[in-house]
C-alpha cells in the first residue's frame, strides 16, 4: 500500500480587536451588514503587514494590483454599538489567487457573529490583464521558501 502524505503548512493568520463605533450601526442599533467587509479588510491589512506585504508599494513597483473578485459573509449574531470583537483572518491559498477566511467573534464570550471569505486575483496594470498566478514575492512573504504544490 502506498500512502501519500501532504505536509501541512503552518497556519498563516492574524487577529485584530476592535470596538463597534456608533457610525457603523443602523436604525436597529446593530452593525450595518456592509461594515463586516470593512472589518475583514482591517484584518486582511494586518495579516499582510505582519508578513511584510505592502500592496500599495508593490503596485507602484510592479504594476500589479490585487482586487477582490469574490466575497461571502454569513451573518450569525449581530454586533451592536460598543461591542468589542475580534476579527481573525486565515490565509487559505496564495498561489493562483489569494483566499482568506474570516471569523468575527465577541471578545466577551467568544460567540461567533459572522464568518466569510474573500478571493483576490493578480491583475497587471494598465492593461487590466488577469495573471493566473500570485507573484512569487508575495507567495514567499506568506510561505517563506517553502513551495506548496
Amino acid at each position: 500500500m502506498i500512502y501519500l502524505v501532504r505536509r501541512m503548512a503552518q497556519s498563516v493568520s492574524t487577529s485584530i480587536t476592535m470596538r463597534v463605533p456608533y457610525h457603523d450601526v443602523d436604525l436597529m442599533r446593530i452593525v450595518w451588514h456592509g461594515n463586516y467587509l470593512k472589518y475583514f479588510e482591517v484584518a486582511r491589512q494586518a495579516l499582510f503587514r505582519e508578513h511584510g506585504v505592502d500592496l500599495e508599494r508593490y503596485m507602484e513597483e510592479t504594476r500589479y494590483v490585487f482586487p477582490i473578485v469574490r466575497s461571502t459573509i454569513k451573518h450569525i449574531c449581530p454586533l451592536k454599538f460598543d461591542d468589542e470583537f475580534t476579527c481573525t483572518a486565515v490565509l487559505k491559498e496564495a498561489r493562483v489567487r489569494i483566499v482568506l477566511n474570516f471569523e468575527i467573534k465577541l471578545t466577551s464570550n467568544g460567540r461567533l457573529c459572522a464568518k466569510g471569505w474573500t478571493e483576490q486575483v493578480a491583475v497587471l496594470l494598465p492593461e487590466m490583464e488577469m495573471v493566473f498566478q500570485i507573484p512569487e514575492e508575495i507567495q514567499k512573504a506568506f510561505y517563506g521558501n517553502e513551495r506548496l504544490k
